[in-house]
């Protein structure tokens, strides 16, 4: 059985993200994946500059920041399960970006949670095939959830 956590450490409700863990839940079916686990910790940008900085030598806040434990070879896991790693999202960024993007917060959200998933699952943006790839799936499974920039 798969396993999303959720952290939420500024100190405010944000009622998306139930729906936001939901959406993660059938990212994780749609790619056929069993027994995998994953955190998605809610910080602030002062937190995620800091995650930023310390990590990507990068001196500025960011939306979102993985850290996938497959990346390491010296990781060894059991292989009944897979523990992917934790995905740090902005909350201030996220508002801002939902702001700046003319859609809900639970939009913005959504995207980004499940953009830091496939990020865990190795998936990356850096060439505009392996982009293609990455942010095809990603609005799939937003689309699919029914979360589209049209109607939120």
């Amino acid at each position: 059985m798969s396993k999303v956590e959720i952290f939420v450490s500024v100190e405010e409700k944000i009622e998306e993200l139930d729906t936001v863990k939901k959406v993660l839940e059938s990212a994780i079916k749609k790619e056929n994946l069993r027994n995998v686990s994953f955190n998605v910790i809610i910080v602030n940008n002062s937190y995620i500059h800091e995650l930023n900085n310390n990590y990507r030598n990068i001196d500025r806040e960011t939306d979102v920041i993985t850290f996938a434990l497959e990346d390491e070879d010296s990781i060894i896991l059991p292989e009944q399960e897979r523990i992917l790693g934790d995905i740090y999202i902005s909350i201030d960024k996220a508002r801002e970006q939902a702001r700046e993007y003319g859609h809900s917060l639970l939009r913005e959200l959504s995207f980004l949670a499940v953009h830091g998933f496939y990020h865990l699952l190795g998936y990356d943006h850096q060439t505009p095939e392996e982009e293609k790839v990455m942010f095809s799936k990603q609005e799939e499974v937003l689309k699919d959830y029914g979360i589209t920039r049209e109607n939120i």
